[in-house]
């Protein structure tokens, strides 16, 4: 029998197990879109917020052609900005306005950013703005050239002149009055405009006014520390001692005035002035050319005559050399002499006259010297006389000369400031004569020559008829002879006769040279007292009467 292999059957244990898996689900694709859009919303959000400039506020005084939402803030005409609100201020007193700008527009905020509403404006001469009448009013920015974290600003009310950005450099001009000066008002070097007066402002004592003048470059450099300012606004006309004198820029300064500068022609070429460098603006050219004088020596001129046409700026002058001027003109009660007195204060400048002086004096700055020379001057006749300095405005100027003949006089050294003499000038010296004209031939007894020459050619008359009555005698009693002779002095006595008799034309000669002498008399005393009133009629001639 053949063993056969017995295989146990398998357990249960042994047999394995499938086991049921949980079946996956996909998700839905709907869910995908609200996750690409909160991912869109989150990187829009996040984009805006990388993309946001800053927020900046800006004060003004008025909200005219402002509105939030539509207002605009432009730099170069490109927007950089809108305005999202306007408010009040607190006090009432302005308004506020926020605006949010646009990415990367930083670096144009800082301290001397400037901002201006640009509506349609004319200032200085030039119209701007006339593009808002169609698009709206706008912001316009002056960018600051160094950024900070400032975003609270002042407006402007206008747009400024010079920006931040432009070349050139702008200068300080002390001056007494505006005149004709405003924002805009343009300024001439050799009557090419090259700049505006940018700001002025008043001094806070009062007395003057402080002007910022802009020169653009490159002619800035010909601003110069020597250079001299003046105004040049409109026609500058000038009536004085010196005649008539007119004096323009260009047609624009006739308009709307203007300032012109430029270094003295006589002058090196200086360096070229820093900027805020200060200046003072003169009232004309002749003025700021006018070399400044270091030393001025006072006097006073004490005058007994009319000063009618001496004004305080009149020049004194040497032999056509001005070497002063009239800085004051009084009147004053003389207590010892019972007159008014007329006393004119007068600046000398020595200078002008030193620099002869030294050739033939030594130590000519020493005061002594000077007190010596002026001493000496004044004792071989040096007087100070008015004269007129021109004929049709009948302005007078003070003239020191030499005059021949002068009393005996000096400086009165112990007043301040020291009398020097005077003498009377050619008009009152004129009237003087015409005044001792006068009163000579109304000192002439011409009544009494009258009669007396009527009693004289009475008594020739009376004569006469004894010689004609003895004549008639002697023809009856003399000889034939005789009676030749007597007829030839009988023709002699008719004749002598009709000479002197009252309508002859002797006598009537006689009679008309007198009448002729008493009015030359009475017209030198009406010429005397209407030039001790009106002392201008000899250059303006007599006014005449009023209808």
């Amino acid at each position: 029998m053949t063993d056969q292999t017995h295989t146990p059957a398998p357990q249960d244990d042994d047999i394995p197990t499938a086991k049921a898996l949980p079946k996956r689900r996909l998700p839905s694709l709907i869910w995908l879109i609200p996750i690409v859009a909160a991912l869109a919303g989150g990187w829009i959000a996040v984009h805006a917020i990388m993309q946001r400039g800053p927020t900046i506020t800006i004060r003004f005084d008025t909200a005219e052609g402002i509105e939030a939402g539509k207002t605009k803030i432009k730099y170069k005409d490109v927007d950089i900005g809108n305005v999202t609100g306007v408010v009040l201020t607190e006090d009432r007193q302005h308004i506020k306005v926020t605006a949010q700008l646009a990415h990367a527009t930083d670096d144009l905020l800082g301290d001397k950013t400037q901002f201006w509403v640009v509506r349609p404006r004319v200032a200085g001469g030039t119209v701007s703005g006339l593009s808002t009448l169609l698009s709206g009013a706008f912001i316009g920015i002056d960018p600051a050239r160094k950024a900070t974290d400032k975003r609270d600003f002042v407006g402007l009310e206008q747009a400024p002149i010079v920006t931040a950005r432009q070349a050139g450099r702008e200068f300080v001009l002390k001056a007494q009055d505006m005149g004709s000066i405003d924002v805009g008002t343009p300024l001439f070097f050799r009557r090419v405009q090259v700049g505006e007066v940018s700001a002025y402002t008043l001094d806070k004592d009062g007395k003057g006014i402080t002007v910022k003048a802009f020169v653009h470059a490159p002619y800035d450099q010909y601003v110069t520390s020597n250079t001299r300012f003046w105004h040049a606004s409109g026609v500058d006309v000038s009536l004085d001692a010196n005649g008539l004198r007119i004096e323009t820029q260009s047609l624009a300064s006739i308009a709307i005035g203007g300032i012109a500068f430029q270094a003295p022609p006589d002058q090196p070429v200086a360096e070229a002035a820093a900027a805020e460098t200060q200046f003072t603006l003169a009232a004309d050219r002749n003025s700021a050319m006018k070399e400044a004088d270091r030393e001025r020596a006072p006097f006073v001129l004490y005058f007994r005559e009319s000063l009618r046409g001496l004004s305080i700026g009149a020049p004194v002058d040497f032999r056509g050399i001005t070497i002063g001027e009239v800085k004051a003109i009084n009147f004053e009660f003389s207590k010892e002499k019972h007159e008014i007195l007329m006393p004119v204060t007068i600046d000398l400048y020595p200078d002008r006259l030193r620099g002869r002086l030294k050739q033939d004096a030594k130590d000519v700055d020493s005061p002594t010297e000077k007190v010596r020379i002026l001493n000496a001057m004044v004792a071989h006749g040096l007087r100070a006389q008015l004269r007129t300095g021109n004929l049709i405005t009948g302005q007078l100027y003070i003239a020191l000369d030499f005059m021949p003949g002068a009393g005996k006089a000096e400086i009165d050294w112990k007043q301040f400031p020291p009398s020097m003499p005077t003498i009377a000038g050619s008009l009152t010296q004129l009237q003087d004569t015409a005044l001792s004209i006068a009163k000579k031939l109304d000192a002439l007894p011409i009544e009494s020559m009258g009669k007396n020459a009527d009693q004289a050619l009475r008594n020739v008359n009376k004569v006469l008829d004894n010689a004609d009555a003895l004549v008639s005698k002697l023809k009856n009693e003399v000889t034939p002879e005789a009676q030749a002779t007597l007829k030839q002095a009988q023709d002699a006595i008719d004749q002598a006769r009709q000479t002197l008799s009252p309508d002859a034309p002797v006598q009537q000669n006689m009679n008309d040279t007198l009448q002729e002498v008493s009015k030359a008399a009475q017209a030198f005393r009406d010429l005397s007292d209407y030039l001790s009133r009106h002392p201008d009629a000899l250059l303006r001639g007599q006014k005449e009467d009023a209808k």
